[in-house]
């Protein structure tokens, strides 16, 4: 099956979902082929910069001391502090929480150890432990960036799916996310694109149509 243009795939998703009383995610389904997925190399684990947003709030805390969180407090949801480290530790439930409340995580490299000591077993299984930064650097531009990201994480499944905006977004606007995440995907790959064996795009509950 030929390629089809993604704003005009997009616009054909838009149009067969029906109206929701919520903020519907558009997403992409992609399908992989002539992959043994056993084998970590194999596997896509990725943050992508979408280059107009997922189109609703994504959320990043920061691992790291108060001076840290002086240069970051401007721009991060977060800051967690070595001592509430300590105490999120204690609090499995506290800990749960918030993982599942915040999409990506940094951290001042030296307290990466101590992080997976006490969340990598929080942190880990959900794809979601942090990012190092080097100590004394200003994290600022790279919060802003992770503000417009998704995370990619295809784990042993052939399909995995990745949203690329919202509904209320412009078609254009999605069409260029998912030309940027299929993209970086593709660059994942080991035989690139040969190894898709096709990709559809959807509303969280409308019918999927076929880019690939």
């Amino acid at each position: 099956m030929p390629d089809r243009p993604s704003v005009e795939a997009v616009t054909e998703a838009l149009q067969k979902a029906p109206e929701r009383k919520f903020p519907e995610t558009v997403e992409l389904s992609v399908n992989l082929k002539d992959l043994d997925l056993s084998i970590p190399k194999n596997r896509i684990e990725d943050d992508v910069p979408l280059p107009n947003g997922r189109g609703k709030g994504v959320k990043v805390a920061v691992f790291g001391s108060p001076e840290l969180g002086q240069k970051v407090r401007a721009v991060a949801d977060r800051v967690i502090t070595p001592a509430e480290l300590e105490e999120l530790a204690k609090d499995p439930k506290a800990a749960k929480r918030l993982v599942e409340d915040v999409d990506f995580f940094l951290a001042e490299a030296p307290m990466m150890p101590a992080i997976g000591k006490r969340l990598g077993v929080v942190l880990g299984p959900r794809g979601k432990m942090p990012r190092p930064v080097p100590p004394g650097t200003d994290p600022s531009n790279l919060i802003g960036a992770m503000k417009r990201s998704v995370r990619v994480r295809s784990k042993g499944n052939r399909t995995f799916h990745v949203p690329v905006g919202i509904r209320s977004m412009p078609p254009d606007q999605i069409a260029q996310n998912i030309d940027a995440a299929l993209s970086r995907i593709v660059g994942k790959l080991e035989r690139g694109r040969t190894n898709i064996e096709s990709v559809y795009v959807k509303t969280t509950m409308g019918p999927a149509v076929r880019i690939w």
